[in-house]
């Protein structure tokens, strides 16, 4: 079917822009947080945050917390939905004390989900190449998985939107491959 992948920088409007993507395919929605339901007391901010994105859920969205099979919630998908994922980005950060090879059957799982999907899949990734240099190797880590893995997604999606500042481009229209992720 199709896969679009959405990325930009934090409160950019990708999340909105993905749920309205799920809105206008009149497809039954159902919207993978890879985020666990944080505990409101040690991280009030960030409860917030998830709270927020809750509410703009419409009843009747199917919610699945999945923050580490993603690949395989991707296939438990029906065929006749939209699988909203939000975010590609909380979902590296769940496997940062992952081996490098671990890691790697983790996105290569991921990618071929992606490959076997028959429904409408948005994938929500946060943009992290343009800040600073991490000062931590988490940091670093972090940047760079995720970084590889929105480059590796992005060759499979049939559509790539950055949102910036409340706006969408359409970047396999506008932009030009790069033949190499290395």
């Amino acid at each position: 079917m199709t896969t679009i992948l959405i990325t930009g920088p934090t409160r950019s409007g990708k999340s909105v822009f993905a749920e309205q993507l799920a809105h206008q395919s009149q497809r039954p929605v159902i919207y993978i947080a890879t985020t666990p339901s944080p505990d409101t007391g040690e991280d009030p901010e960030w409860a917030a945050r998830i709270q927020q994105h809750r509410q703009r859920r419409p009843a009747e969205w199917i919610t699945w917390e999945e923050p580490d099979q993603l690949a395989a919630a991707l296939f438990r998908c029906p065929p006749t939905t939209c699988c909203l994922v939000d975010s590609l980005g909380a979902w590296v950060a769940n496997h940062l004390d992952a081996s490098a090879a671990a890691w790697q059957d983790q996105m290569e799982g991921l990618k071929g989900s992606l490959l076997a999907s028959d429904r409408l899949l948005l994938l929500v990734a946060e943009e992290v190449g343009w800040g600073v240099i991490p000062a931590y190797a988490s940091g670093r880590l972090f940047r760079d998985r995720l970084g590889e893995l929105v480059q590796q997604v992005g060759q499979q999606a049939d559509q790539v939107f950055l949102v910036v500042a409340g706006y969408a481009l359409d970047v396999k229209k506008w932009g030009q491959p790069i033949s190499s992720t290395q």
